[in-house]
């Protein structure tokens, strides 16, 4: 058996495309949407991904701002940029680029930010709503872009969801724990195990899952041998494990290579949930310009924080 490919890439530009026609709708009633990101420091990863998202912006019609700081902003000097794009109309939802240089308070930065524009879905309000299992079509705040964009790339690629066994190994507040949360959400209805660094025989773990979601940066950490036949798997963790001949990182996943003969479907790294994560950070900008824009226009369902 060799996995077929879920390719992130591909489903990225379907995304893209209805963002596109719904971009051009808002504009003809005179809403442009703004995404803004801030970047603190030079880490090469980070710069690489906001320049990705900038470039995604740009070929759906939505503007984008970016503020640049050095690595020794201090937290003060981060909560001004924040502000900045709290009070700036043109920028629909934002983010603060992370990982954070060390010493910053990550948590303090992101509560600083107006849920309102909380473009990656992790303002504890925003948080709040998914754990509390709020009606999604009656509050519309936004979800984390990777678990949101894993289950987009499964559902597109016709991998189905209700009643199956998940296995997420991971428990970060950016992929594990809300991913957990919107797979076992109604309508979605699969079951849902969260493993981690502590738990107790972690292949027998995953063995038992339809489906693998390896989040947790540990290169080829889920092995052939832990697969069921056919499973899905998603690989979603990336590290750094050197330098090429010409100075580029060179990166691995958290899927051993050998799982491709073992999985029925395989998520790639790079090319599988990188590019999905992306396209729904831009489409949380946009759902939020169609919200904002429903909301000055008096119409009734839009529910009010």
């Amino acid at each position: 058996m060799t996995a077929r490919i879920l390719d992130g890439i591909a489903a990225a530009a379907d995304v893209k495309n209805d963002l596109r026609r719904r971009v051009d709708d808002l504009s003809r009633e005179g809403v442009v949407p703004g995404l803004g990101t801030i970047l603190i420091g030079d880490n090469s990863a980070s710069r690489s991904y906001v320049l990705g998202k900038h470039r995604d912006c740009a070929e759906v019609g939505v503007v984008s701002a970016s503020i640049e700081l050095p690595a020794d902003s201090t937290v003060d000097d981060i909560e001004a940029a924040v502000e900045r794009f709290n009070r700036d109309p043109t920028v629909t939802g934002f983010i603060v680029q992370l990982p954070l240089p060390t010493g910053i308070d990550e948590q303090r930065i992101l509560e600083a930010i107006d849920p309102r524009k909380d473009a990656d879905g992790l303002h504890p309000m925003n948080l709040g709503r998914l754990v509390l299992g709020v009606d999604r079509a009656g509050v519309d705040s936004p979800l984390p872009c990777t678990p949101v964009g894993i289950v987009e790339l499964l559902t597109r690629n016709g991998v189905e969801l209700e009643g199956r066994r998940v296995t997420v190994v991971g428990r970060g507040i950016t992929v594990g724990r809300p991913l957990g949360l919107i797979l076992s959400q109604k309508g979605i209805d699969a079951t849902v195990s969260i493993a981690h660094s502590r738990t107790p025989d972690l292949g027998e773990e995953v063995r038992r899952a339809d489906i693998v979601i390896a989040a947790v940066g540990r290169p080829h950490l889920i092995r052939p041998e832990w697969i069921k036949p056919g499973a899905a798997v998603l690989d979603v963790g990336v590290t750094r494990v050197g330098t090429t001949s010409t100075g580029k990182a060179r990166l691995a996943g958290d899927v051993d290579p050998g799982v491709a003969e073992v999985a029925g479907w395989l998520s790639p790294n790079p090319g599988g949930v990188g590019p999905m994560t992306r396209a729904m950070l831009v489409a949380n900008v946009v759902q939020m310009a169609e919200r904002s824009h429903r909301s000055a226009a008096g119409d009734p369902h839009v529910a009010l924080r």
